[in-house]
């Protein structure tokens, strides 16, 4: 049966930490000189409709270090592009490619493309979801703390596409998770659902959510395609900062993390993200590791 990652809600708690344990295998290994051509002769094909300086580089990198060849397909070179039905695209590509990465604006979208697929389908980014880089996420946790299980994990800013994907895959791995966000910006109503009965707190107060945390997760205030409210967003965001007061109610030597790009003095200051730039960058090389373990997973059957 054909499988794919379209988002995290999707795996069991078995299925998360074997990609992570396959990650970690293959960092090591890649470090250590040892390959593993796991996708020979495969292709994946990347469809960008959101532009993106890390998605692409891992993915493409990833495919060609397991043996692969990696096809760069932007918006404007498809004819789905032009109007022609995902379902039809899905049909079309399926004839000619080992898999699919979608970087795109729906989750629907990914959906219908997972539907009418017959080879194994990677959300690389929805305006929905991120998953590909909270596996990475959870990944630098465990290599810094060597656990996740007990953890917190806080997340403060915008209730948007990371702070969905920090929850479910915090909860997923068993961690505590506390998410702070002005309340008409809260996460998905249904990751809200999710995480009912299980140990999460929403909360306007950035303070309470960050105590005692042992990692502290931002990101920007205003993402890709809401530049035309990034001035509205500064105003209301204004005090939804990680900075060197905020990390006193963490507990000492908490991890900071941001998905990158940051924006130095909005939503961390430049002093708190250059004292965790070593977990940060950690943080962004797992993005290679993490999304190499999906695709030999899907398309190796790792």
């Amino acid at each position: 049966m054909k499988k794919d990652l379209l988002k995290l809600m999707d795996l069991s708690k078995a299925e998360l930490l074997h990609i992570l344990d396959v990650a970690d295998q293959l960092k090591y290994d890649q470090k250590h000189g040892i390959a593993h051509p796991i996708l020979k002769g495969k292709t994946l094909g990347m469809i960008f409709e959101k532009s993106s300086t890390r998605t692409r580089v891992s993915f493409e990198v990833g495919i060609a270090q397991l043996g692969g060849h990696g096809l760069f397909l932007s918006g404007n070179d498809l004819q789905m592009g032009r109007g022609e039905p995902i379902e039809d695209t899905a049909r079309v590509l399926s004839r000619y490619l080992d898999g699919i990465m979608i970087r795109t604006f729906s989750q629907e979208m990914v959906e219908t493309l997972a539907d009418y697929a017959t080879i194994p389908i990677i959300n690389g980014l929805t305006d929905f979801c991120h998953p590909c880089q909270v596996l990475a996420d959870l990944m630098t946790i465990r290599e810094h703390l060597s656990t996740l299980e007990g953890l917190k994990m806080c997340y403060i800013g915008d209730g948007n596409n990371m702070a969905n994907s920090l929850i479910v895959g915090g909860l997923l791995a068993d961690m505590e998770v506390a998410v702070a966000t002005p309340k008409a910006y809260k996460p998905d109503a249904s990751v809200l659902s999710y995480a009912e009965g299980k140990p999460f707190t929403w909360t306007e107060d950035i303070f309470e959510a960050a105590r005692d945390a042992d990692v502290i997760f931002t990101d920007v205030w205003a993402s890709m395609g809401q530049e035309g409210e990034a001035e509205e967003r500064r105003k209301v965001f204004t005090g939804y900062q990680v900075n060197e007061e905020l990390l006193k109610a963490a507990k000492k030597n908490c991890m900071v993390q941001h998905c990158l790009p940051a924006h130095r003095g909005e939503e961390i200051t430049a002093e708190v993200f250059e004292a965790h730039a070593n977990e940060i960058f950690d943080e962004a090389e797992n993005r290679l590791h993490a999304q190499k373990a999906v695709m030999a997973i899907l398309m190796g059957n790792l």
